[in-house]
C-alpha cells in the first residue's frame, strides 16, 4: 500500500537526518527493507533535491538540503544558537535529566563536536572556523607557525584534520611529514591555510576515543560485566552516561557493556566493588584485574613481614 511504503520512506528520511551515518545493512535493519529498495530510495532522495552524502559504507542526508531548510527557515537554530544553548546546558548538573534530553536532542542534529566555543580568541576561533571547514570537506590544511613545546620550534605543519576536541581548543590530525595521528593545540597555531587536496591517508586517521571513566587512547575494549543492585546505583550515580550501556538481568541485576580506552577507570570501579560485580569479558580486563589483585596482596604481605 502506498500509506506503508510513504512511512517506510519517512521513517527513512529520519534516520539519515541524525547527526551520525548509517550503514545500508543498518538502514535495512531500522526501517525493515531489502539492500534493493534501500539503494532506490537513496536514487530517489537524490532526485527530489535531498544532498545524499557517503562516508565509506555509510550514508546520510546533509541538514543544508534545499527541503530541510525551507522547512526549517522560522525554527531552525544557527549552529552558533545552538551551541549557546549547549554551553548552557553544560554548565548544569550532569543528572539533570531535562537538560540531558535537551542535549541529546541537539547532538542528534548538530554538528557541535565539530564546532569552535565561542569563548576561544578570535584568531582561536578564525582558526578552528577554517579547521571545521577543512573536515566537513576532508582537505588537507596547513598549521601555520604551530609552537610546540616538546620540540621547543616553530613550525608549519601539514595536516589532515579529521577531528576538533575539548570544546574546539585542540585537533586531532595526521600529520603527513611524521606519518602519525597527532593532537595540537588550536591556540598554538599562528594561522590556518587550506590546501586543495584531499585526504589519502584517511585509513590511517586514529581518533582520541574518551570512555566513560575519561580515560582517552586510540584503542578500544570492549567490555561487559554483571552488575548487582549496588554497583548498579553507584555506576549511574557517579559515571550517568553509563545508563545508555544498561539492561536488566533479572530482578536485582543488570548487564552493562561498554567499551574503554583504559582498563585503569573501570579497574579501580570493579575493585572497589568485588563482591557485587561479575566480569564476563574481556580477556584483557580479566589479566588487568588479577595482575592488579596479585600486587596488592604482595604489597600487604611486605607490610606485615617483622622488620629485622
Amino acid at each position: 500500500m502506498r500509506h506503508d511504503q510513504l512511512e517506510r520512506e519517512l521513517n527513512l528520511l529520519l534516520l539519515l537526518t541524525e547527526n551520525r551515518s548509517h550503514t545500508v545493512d543498518e538502514i535495512c535493519s531500522r526501517v525493515g527493507i531489502s539492500r534493493r529498495t534501500c539503494y532506490y530510495y537513496l536514487e530517489s532522495f537524490r532526485d527530489w533535491g535531498f544532498i545524499i552524502e557517503k562516508h565509506g559504507r555509510c550514508y546520510s542526508i546533509d541538514r543544508r538540503s534545499p527541503f530541510f531548510l525551507r522547512l526549517f527557515d522560522l525554527i531552525n537554530f544557527t549552529d552558533t544558537e545552538a551551541l549557546t544553548m549547549m554551553s548552557l546546558l553544560n554548565r548544569l548538573d550532569d543528572r539533570d535529566a531535562v537538560a540531558e534530553r535537551i542535549r541529546h536532542k541537539l547532538d542528534r542534529y548538530y554538528d557541535l563536536k565539530l564546532l569552535p566555543d565561542p569563548a576561544l580568541r578570535e584568531r582561536a576561533a578564525r582558526n578552528t572556523d577554517m579547521l571545521y571547514e577543512a573536515i566537513k570537506m576532508k582537505q588537507m590544511a596547513v598549521l601555520k607557525g604551530y609552537s610546540s613545546p616538546h620540540s621547543s620550534t616553530v613550525s608549519d605543519r601539514i595536516v589532515e584534520p579529521f577531528m576538533l576536541l575539548n570544546h574546539g581548543r585542540e585537533l586531532r590530525a595526521y600529520e603527513l611529514k611524521t606519518a602519525t595521528n597527532k593532537t595540537f593545540k588550536i591556540a598554538r597555531i599562528a594561522d590556518v591555510q587550506l590546501i586543495d587536496l584531499c585526504w589519502e591517508y584517511e585509513d590511517s586517521h586514529r581518533q582520541v576515543f574518551t570512555d566513560i571513566f575519561m580515560f582517552s587512547g586510540e584503542q578500544r575494549h570492549p567490555v561487559r560485566l554483571r552488575l548487582g543492585q549496588l554497583s548498579h546505583n553507584l555506576m549511574e550515580e557517579e559515571y550517568p552516561q553509563s545508563a545508555a550501556n544498561m539492561r536488566p538481568d533479572g530482578d536485582r541485576h543488570w548487564i552493562f557493556e561498554t567499551e574503554v580506552a583504559s582498563y585503569v577507570g573501570i579497574g579501580r570501579f570493579i575493585l572497589g566493588l568485588a563482591d557485587d560485580i561479575e566480569v564476563l569479558s574481556d580477556e584483557g580486563l580479566l589479566a588487568y584485574l588479577k595482575a592488579k589483585v596479585a600486587a596488592m596482596r604482595i604489597g600487604v604481605s611486605a607490610r606485615k613481614e617483622p622488620s629485622p
